[in-house]
């Protein structure tokens, strides 16, 4: 493929980023991506500067007839993000945000990570819902749906979507809001970069912080059963202000980790109040008095520092593998299940978490965008993770067993938390009649299937 390149002589004059090629010095930089499980070798990077950046990169993508991978933060799962032998058009150069405080809303170009994101919403006491990793892309984490810390209060990433600028597979450029092609913007709402390269999100933003109620609450493992049970009667009840995590893992040596509890397997319950601090310490403190709790951190903080919380849990470069399901409910079957699988758990770094689901994310109309899942209650994305690719195929075989064991109870999946898994998980990952109008509209936008470096959804 790299002759094809060759061949072409791409005009780096007509870009103002910067052209990347195989053996120049900051090839491998910018060809690694989030999972270190994945070391793929594309025939040529373009690291977009702006939009014409991205036109020309994809007029060239056509020319060549290379593949074509786009980047943003480079947090994809199963590592789509870049490919052998293959054009990535790399967008983590475009970082402007533009919060209009007045109007409550963000202008985000697609390479901002979260973190980036919050720092400048933030200074506003205002907040655009998003996950819980500060160094994911927006764009990726977005065009999937978005869940995170603030959705049961506040929605999905897409609920607060107002509009985008897109450039096609033919590098046409192309607005999608309610009222300007809004079929695309139904699809752009959920079905991820199958039908261009999103270059630009305008958000809506939500009053928030800058202080609020967060934090782990820990036991030892042994009691996930009884915590798991106690948990599911509590949080039926919740209002929307109350989002919770439930990780269980091999406690990591990290400053919010008490130092005793250090290599010993715990449960915790990660607590997000989204309102009145106040209010939140009085509906959280039946869960810091159950049982007899080793450790206890949720406690006022400022937002921005819960959002990096998990940070030290996700580094860059180290080996992940996950697969996700949705489950209604947290049944005694599926409690038992969880409890006699982490306890199984080796690697020090693996840490899966059980979404809390519902709130504002439920009462959005199921048709209103292509993202799936609405009714779900909980959301399991179990994961392992090792440094290197030793121990990986133990934890590998470990994710795989305990996501069978559930399959009786399967619901649906979360996009953003497939692996490479098939043209039919895709397809389960939206239902039957939204993934047949997504193909439409991928018909209608991408005919040739150009965009094909992703949970590709085929034209119909």
């Amino acid at each position: 493929m790299t002759a094809v390149v060759d061949a072409i002589q791409i005009d780096e004059a007509a870009f103002r980023g910067q052209v990347v090629r195989p053996g120049e010095p900051d090839y491998d930089l910018h060809r690694k991506i989030w999972n270190g499980s994945f070391d793929k070798h594309p025939a040529l990077i373009v690291r977009c500067a702006g939009v014409a950046d991205v036109i020309a990169a994809v007029k060239f993508g056509q020319a060549s007839g290379l593949p074509v991978s786009v980047r943003s933060g480079g947090h994809s799962f199963p590592g789509l993000s870049v490919a052998d032998d293959a054009l990535m058009i790399d967008l983590s150069p475009m970082k402007g945000v533009r919060v209009d405080p007045d109007r409550r809303t963000a202008r985000v170009q697609a390479g901002v990570l979260l973190g980036e994101l919050d720092r400048e919403t933030q200074a506003f006491g205002l907040a655009v819902p998003s996950g819980i990793v500060t160094h994911t892309g927006v764009a990726g984490l977005t065009l999937g749906g978005g869940i995170g810390w603030i959705m049961r209060k506040h929605g999905l990433s897409v609920d607060q979507l107002v509009s985008v600028d897109l450039v096609t597979a033919e590098g046409e450029f192309v607005k999608a809001s309610a009222d300007e092609n809004p079929d695309l913007f139904w699809g752009v709402r959920g079905g991820g970069g199958n039908f261009g390269i999103v270059t630009e999100f305008e958000f809506r933003c939500v009053p928030l912080g800058p202080t609020i109620l967060a934090g782990p609450v820990f036991w030892p493992m042994e009691q996930s059963g009884e915590v798991l049970r106690f948990y599911r009667d509590w949080v039926a009840d919740a209002p929307d202000e109350l989002m919770t995590i439930v990780v269980h893992r091999i406690a990591p040596p990290l400053p919010f980790v008490p130092e005793e509890l250090h290599g010993k397997p715990v449960v915790m319950v990660i607590c997000c109040w989204a309102g009145d601090v106040e209010e939140g310490e009085n509906f959280v403190r039946p869960l810091k008095e159950f049982g007899s709790p080793v450790a206890d951190v949720c406690m006022p903080k400022p937002f921005l520092t819960h959002q990096a919380m998990f940070d030290p849990a996700f580094v860059p470069g180290r080996w992940y593998y996950f697969k996700s399901c949705d489950v209604a409910e947290l049944s005694d079957e599926i409690i038992d299940i969880t409890v006699e699988r982490s306890l199984k758990i080796k690697s020090p770094l693996t840490s899966f978490p059980i979404w809390q689901m519902g709130g504002a994310v439920s009462r959005v109309g199921d048709d209103e965008t292509s993202f799936n899942g609405r009714g779900a209650g909980f959301t399991y994305n179990i994961g392992a993770c090792t440094a290197t690719s030793e121990g990986f195929d133990e934890e590998r075989e470990w994710v795989r067993s305990f996501w069978s064991a559930l399959e009786p109870w399967h619901e649906g999946v979360y996009v953003n938390f497939l692996g490479d898994e098939g043209a039919e998980r895709v397809r389960q990952s939206y239902g039957p009649e939204k993934y047949d109008r997504l193909q439409a509209l991928k018909q209608k936008y991408d005919p040739e299937n150009f965009f094909r470096i992703n949970q590709n959804i085929s034209p119909s």
